[in-house]
């Protein structure tokens, strides 16, 4: 079981360096003029986008061998664990908005300023304090 957490705990990572970094390029795109620069971007978003979808869909599938394996039997009792699989289905419509911002910005039908980005930038980082206070501390 320590395995298979380890590995849900390095997913995670990859998929929130992925959520953190998106927006992120999102912003400087958004600020762009040039025809070589966008190019540029959306090479780089589109391959990004594809690394932290291999990282999410890592993240759900052991996240899901954990709760089999261990959590399950106690699910009905630990309300921290349902809010924590909110938050995490929430990020994955995060995640999935941003694909629809990924093939906008290909499509150069971008309808955003670099301020919604900045904000949006702040989503994933709101979930995962969230998350992991919640994973750690079990406050409920």
């Amino acid at each position: 079981m320590l395995w298979l957490k380890a590995f849900h705990i390095i997913l995670m990572v990859t998929w929130f360096a992925g959520l953190f970094y998106l927006p992120r390029l999102f912003v400087y795109h958004a600020m762009g003029i040039d025809r070589a620069g966008h190019e540029r971007f959306v090479t780089m978003e589109f391959k990004l986008f594809v690394i932290m979808t291999i990282g999410g869909l890592g993240t759900l599938a052991t996240g899901l061998g954990l709760l089999l394996s261990y959590a399950w039997a106690a699910f009905s009792d630990t309300g921290w664990l349902h809010v924590k699989i909110a938050l995490v289905l929430g990020l994955v419509a995060f995640h999935g908005y941003c694909y629809t911002l990924v093939l906008a910005f290909r499509r150069g039908s971008n309808r955003h300023g670099h301020r919604y980005y900045r904000w949006l930038n702040e989503v994933p980082a709101l979930a995962l304090l969230a998350i992991v206070i919640l994973a750690v501390v079990k406050p409920f």
